[in-house]
């Protein structure tokens, strides 16, 4: 009997939208079979930036239980879905800090062959979600990782149009995460589960 795909959630969350697509993709590879580590990275923004923001506080004090990721988890994971928020058009500096952290594991070897994708959310319209994805990958051709986006495999995929990863824009945490970036989180999780599993299977 095959042993179950092991999945690692790594994401940052201001506001709470990327934590709740993290949660829905999690719930959805846990139901395709997979063991799933739900795992936030370090905050580095000040405590007085945060305070400042009412969307920002709350979601810091509501998410003060989950577990920071560490290298250790990366090493454990068949597969990696990374999430941030759009800083610019680029991945937020506190994930940034955590996949440079990845040093030791890649100058082993330990990152290659493992299935990565990512999600994103921003503030506007657009507001660099492509450049954003496009951006993390960089490092995913480094590690050597089997890069996984959803494409245009699941007519969902038409709806929030973006082929590279799940995308949200949440107006600076005032918009919800809706049931169309819920679906497209549901189709990438499925297929990366699908995707690790088989590539487990054969031994890659």
């Amino acid at each position: 009997m095959s042993t179950p795909v092991k999945l690692a959630i790594i994401y940052y969350s201001a506001t709470g939208s990327s934590a709740a697509l993290a949660k829905e993709i999690g719930e959805t590879a846990e139901k395709a079979g997979a063991e799933v580590r739900l795992l936030k990275v370090t905050e580095l923004a000040p405590a007085e930036a945060i305070a400042s923001n009412e969307a920002w506080a709350a979601h810091a004090a509501a998410s003060a239980g989950t577990p920071e990721a560490t290298p250790a988890d990366v090493e454990w994971a068949d597969a990696v879905i990374f999430g941030t928020p759009t800083r610019f058009g680029n991945v937020s500096s506190q994930l940034k800090q955590f996949l440079d952290q990845l040093g030791g594991l890649w100058g082993q070897g330990k990152l290659a062959d493992k299935v990565y994708s990512g999600f994103v959310t921003t503030a506007t319209r657009h507001g660099g979600q492509e450049s954003t994805l496009l951006a993390l990958y960089n490092s995913v051709h480094h590690f050597g990782g089997i890069l996984v986006a959803p494409g245009y495999t699941d007519p969902v995929k038409f709806v929030d149009g973006n082929p590279y990863g799940t995308s949200h824009v949440d107006a600076q945490g005032s918009l919800p995460v809706d049931e169309d970036a819920l679906a497209a989180a549901r189709v990438q999780a499925a297929r990366v589960v699908k995707v690790a599993a088989a590539l487990k299977a054969a031994g890659a």
